[in-house]
């Protein structure tokens, strides 16, 4: 049996999504960290990539909002400077 490239992307894509939403239940990962946002976004593309090429389109526009969001927080994460207490 030969899984395609297509198939493949999807069941990695959703592998990390899995893993990703175990590290985060465990608390070895906070929602607002960018190895938590990079996971996510890595896994929404690999099952976007699967679903696009079976034209499973509820899944595909899932996916992109899911790629939306942690795109935008990835950017959030990288942008927003981090505040520090005045030393008195």
């Amino acid at each position: 049996m030969m899984i395609d490239v297509f198939s493949l992307a999807g069941w990695v894509g959703m592998f990390l999504m899995i893993l990703d939403y175990f590290l985060l239940s465990t608390k070895k990962l906070k929602f607002d960290s960018i190895t938590y946002n990079i996971i996510n976004l890595l896994g929404g593309i690999g099952v976007l990539i699967s679903s696009f090429y079976a034209q499973l389109w509820p899944v595909v526009v899932l996916n992109i909002f899911w790629i939306g969001v942690s795109s935008f927080s990835i950017y959030k994460i990288i942008t927003i400077k981090p505040k520090y207490k005045e030393l008195k």
